[in-house]
């Protein structure tokens, strides 16, 4: 990693601390979309355990724990996941739920082939870089089951905040303290390599609104 590029990570791993902190349960209890499609896939693939990648304070993994399926979330903030904890606590699914303070650029802390699904929610389009990205994929690969899912979303380059505000190269845009690698289809294409790619879903969400792709990909069996 490059110098700038450690740099923008830091500043990225303390703005979202102090997010965090200063928002708790910022995004409120009601799962994503993206999950609640997700939970469809990973039950047809009669998934039961599963990785959240950028948990956050955990909406989206509570809701996976109140479908049934056991979760390990993991975020590079402590503070959002010592908020998912509490709110596991208190709703009676501390025993389906597990932590684990992780940067995904470095190993997943799991062993290969262990989980059965894999979820990130705009996770992969944080201020990661594109070898970063493919480094994450190969990551999820070893650490799924064969015929496991992969659902993943990603703002693109059709966004509207793309191209606007501070560049940090690699197709990396920072606006309002929040840098975003935006996706293009061919980098898609290319973390399905060596997968089956089963969707590319176009969707928006919020109210710029955010332009988004829910990627659908599995393992061969």
């Amino acid at each position: 990693m490059s110098e700038s590029a450690r740099e923008l990570a830091a500043v990225q791993r303390e703005h979202w601390q102090r997010t965090y902190g200063e928002h708790p349960g910022m995004y409120g209890e009601r799962p994503s979309e993206p999950a609640v499609h997700a939970a469809g896939v990973f039950r047809a693939a009669r998934a039961g355990a599963l990785l959240e990648l950028g948990a956050g304070h955990g909406r989206d993994a509570l809701f996976f724990a109140r479908e049934g399926y056991t979760v390990l979330a993991t975020d590079f903030s402590p503070v959002g996941l010592e908020q998912l904890r509490e709110a596991a606590a208190a709703r009676g699914l501390a025993e389906r739920v597990t932590t684990a303070v992780h940067d995904v650029r470095e190993p997943l802390p799991l062993a290969d082939a262990s989980v059965d699904g894999v979820f990130a929610h705009m996770l992969l389009c944080m201020a990661l870089s594109t070898e970063e990205i493919h480094a994450l994929v190969a990551e999820v690969r070893r650490v799924l089951r064969p015929g496991g899912v992969f659902v993943y979303t990603v703002r693109h380059t059709a966004d509207a905040h793309y191209g606007v505000g501070t560049g940090h190269g690699d197709d990396i845009w920072e606006h309002g303290g929040f840098a975003v690698h935006f996706f293009s289809r061919e980098l898609v294409d290319a973390l399905a390599q060596g997968w089956s790619l089963q969707e590319v879903h176009a969707f928006e969400e919020g109210g710029l609104p955010r332009r988004l792709w829910r990627v659908t990909q599995t393992l061969p069996g």
